[in-house]
């Protein structure tokens, strides 16, 4: 959804920008607005009646004593887009290790991504700490099950394609496979062309065997206002709980698919982001919304920030003893763990809209991944004590890792800038919680 990003955020700068907020602006405000949801695919009824109350509400409403006008405006606008995309309420996965297994089905008509994206939700609630199995139940396609495994084998988790030419057995059978050993089994199911009575007839048969706790219907984001129409009719077959969009990055009708299926009262649980493994994020309109106007969502990042911090036991004996370069290394670990940098980018206060985060974390990803490789190449006497590194050792480090002096003094430069901070947070300068990993991840990022 690059064009539409792109046509919100600017709206917001525009609005941050204005001197003076009267009717004239206020009109030409919802005119824009107007524009870039029509080109979302939003539905044209949608957007009359999100337009007029945008303009009811910031001609009549007062903003409260302080907030500037543009502010309020700004808000105003959030508020509507969040309301228009679902509202304010999320709904997370139905896990509960204290059952034998978890089952998740995903659902849908082919093409819509359903393979690729049972193995990014591996990915994702294999980083939430659960052991993750993938069972393929497409019989029809011949390359769905070599494609399954496939995917498997890069996200690191088992994956079962039973070799019989029954959709419901080979799910059944599957489940039977992996319980044992997951916490969470996801079932490809397959689609069709259209949704068509055996289709419908096969995947209820197959919730009444394999008995799923979630049932998630994947979903294009391309094919725009046309996604309502499918969330209820294969809500109306198998009872969904729940809607992943995919190719939401690159379609310009992901406005009118978020919205339509908002509509239909079937959660959005997941939006697919990227084609990487790891562009699958839980969608919450609020910080969804937040990040397309560019005010950022900071309550986000430190969500993040405090589940790494939780799941890192080393970060406290960190905080405690002394801050080596092997200590460096497992922090760089611990921010690949938190995701892509460019989606950390997008919590961050302006970085919003698309153009600038993609630009930095191009930089920013390189620059992690040189860290690292010049890191491989020191000794574990030069990680744990950093000062010991003269100019010969560096050339010789810069030598191994192929890489240049320049890059090894720079590594430790923002080294020594971390080693400060840990430092300050030990003799109490800095509190102790979320602050000091936010300025942390500043300094590795931009130095």
């Amino acid at each position: 959804m690059i064009g539409f990003a792109d046509k919100l955020a600017e709206i917001a700068k525009k609005i941050k920008g204005a001197s003076i907020i009267d009717e004239d602006f206020v009109k030409e405000v919802v005119r824009d607005v107007q524009r870039a949801l029509l080109e979302a695919d939003v539905d044209v009824r949608l957007v009359l009646e999100l337009s007029k109350r945008i303009e009811k509400r910031a001609l009549e409403e007062e903003p409260p004593t302080g907030v500037p006008k543009r502010d309020y405006l700004l808000r105003i606008v959030y508020e509507e887009l969040v309301e228009l995309l679902g509202g304010e309420k999320t709904e997370g996965l139905d896990i509960d290790l204290s059952r034998d297994v978890n089952i998740i089905m995903l659902v849908g008509l082919y093409g819509m991504g359903k393979t690729t994206t049972a193995a990014k939700l591996a990915r994702y609630l294999q980083r939430k700490g659960y052991r993750v199995g993938l069972v393929g139940a497409d019989p029809y396609r011949p390359a769905a099950g070599e494609q399954l495994r496939q995917l498997a084998e890069e996200v690191d988790v088992p994956a079962h394609v039973e070799n019989v030419d029954d959709a419901v057995e080979m799910a059944v059978k599957g489940v039977e496979a992996l319980k044992d050993e997951c916490d969470v089994v996801i079932v490809d199911t397959a689609g069709r062309d259209r949704l068509s009575e055996d289709l419908i007839d096969e995947l209820r048969e197959m919730a009444e065997r394999i008995e799923p706790h979630e049932v998630l219907l994947v979903l294009d984001a391309t094919i725009g206002q046309k996604a309502g129409d499918h969330a209820e009719a294969f809500h109306d077959a198998v009872q969904l709980t729940g809607v992943v969009i995919t190719k939401l990055d690159t379609s310009a009708k992901g406005g009118g698919a978020l919205s339509a299926v908002a509509r239909t009262g079937a959660p959005i649980k997941f939006v697919g982001t990227g084609e990487r493994l790891d562009d699958l994020e839980e969608f919450n309109p609020k910080s969804f919304v937040a990040r397309l106007l560019g005010i950022g969502d900071i309550d986000e990042l430190l969500r993040r920030t405090e589940e790494m911090l939780e799941e890192e036991e080393k970060a406290e004996d960190v905080l405690e003893g002394k801050f080596t370069l092997k200590d460096l290394y497992e922090q760089l670990e611990t921010l690949n763990k938190m995701g892509p940098v460019d989606k950390l980018l997008q919590y961050v206060p302006g970085m919003g809209g698309g153009r600038n985060v993609r630009k930095v974390s191009q930089i920013t990803e390189e620059r992690l991944k040189k860290y690292k490789v010049i890191m491989d190449s020191m000794t574990e006497k030069e990680l744990e004590n950093p000062e010991i590194l003269n100019k010969s050792r560096i050339r010789r480090i810069a030598i191994g890792s192929g890489t240049s002096e320049r890059d090894v003094i720079e590594l430790l430069n923002h080294y020594r800038m971390m080693r400060d901070v840990i430092e300050d947070i030990q003799s109490g300068k800095i509190p102790r919680i979320g602050g000091e990993l936010g300025r942390v991840i500043r300094n590795v990022l931009w130095g």
